[in-house]
C-alpha cells in the first residue's frame, strides 16, 4: 500500500487533501450541534474545529490517517470532511470514518459518491483486502447508510468508547472485503447513475 495524498474526483464531489486552509469553510457548514451529537469528539466552535483538523493532520504525518475536505463541485465550496484511518499496511486494510457533511447536503448523492471514490481507491489502487466502517449503535441513520452502500454488519463492540457526557458507546462494525467489491461497485455505480432521489 503506497499511501500518498491524492485528489479523488467524481461528478458532484471532490475529495482533496485536508489542510488548515479548509478551516473557514469547515466552520461555515460544520458548527451545528446536531452534526456532532453522536460523534465522540465535540466540535462547538472554530477553536474546536481547528483542533479537529490539526489532529487529523498529525495522524496523517504519523501515517495512520489520510484526511480529506469534501468539496461540492456544484456549490464550489467545502461541505464536510472524511478520512481513511487506522491504515494497516501489513494487513492491507483501512477504515473509512470521521465522515460528516453539512445539513444542506445530507440525503443527497454526495455521501454515496464520496464513499464510492474512497472504496474504489482502497480496493483498486491500494489493493486492500478489507475496508472497515463503524458507527455508534444509536446512530441509525449512519447504520442504514452503511448497509445501503453494500457493507456487511459484523457485530457490536459493547462499551467500546467513552464519549460526550461520559456515555459508554456501543460501536457497530461493518466491512466490505475485496471479493465483494465488484458487486458493491456495480450497485454504487447504478445508484449514482440513477435520478438524484434514488442515489441515496
Amino acid at each position: 500500500m503506497n499511501v500518498e495524498a491524492v485528489v479523488l474526483e467524481g461528478q458532484e464531489v471532490r475529495l482533496e487533501p485536508l489542510t488548515l486552509e479548509h478551516l473557514e469553510g469547515l466552520c461555515a457548514v460544520g458548527l451545528t450541534p446536531e452534526l456532532w451529537k453522536l460523534i465522540p469528539s465535540r466540535v462547538e466552535n472554530a477553536a474546536d474545529m481547528r483542533k479537529y483538523v490539526e489532529l487529523a493532520l498529525r495522524e496523517q504525518v504519523a501515517g495512520v490517517s489520510l484526511p480529506f475536505a469534501t468539496i461540492s463541485k456544484t456549490a464550489g465550496r467545502v461541505i464536510g470532511s472524511t478520512r481513511y484511518m487506522n491504515i494497516e499496511r501489513q494487513h492491507q486494510r483501512v477504515e473509512i470514518g470521521c465522515t460528516w457533511i453539512g445539513a444542506e447536503w445530507q440525503r443527497t448523492r454526495v455521501n454515496t459518491e464520496a464513499k464510492y471514490l474512497m472504496l474504489r481507491h482502497a480496493f483498486e489502487t491500494w489493493k486492500c483486502h478489507r475496508v472497515e466502517l463503524k458507527t455508534d449503535s444509536l446512530n441509525q441513520r449512519s447504520r442504514n447508510a452503511m448497509l445501503r452502500i453494500g457493507a456487511k454488519e459484523e457485530g457490536i463492540f459493547r462499551n467500546h468508547m467513552v464519549v460526550q457526557g461520559g456515555r459508554l458507546r456501543h460501536t457497530v462494525y461493518f466491512s466490505i472485503i475485496d471479493s465483494e467489491w465488484p458487486e458493491v461497485k456495480k450497485s454504487l455505480e447504478e445508484k449514482l447513475s440513477a435520478p438524484p432521489a434514488a442515489a441515496h
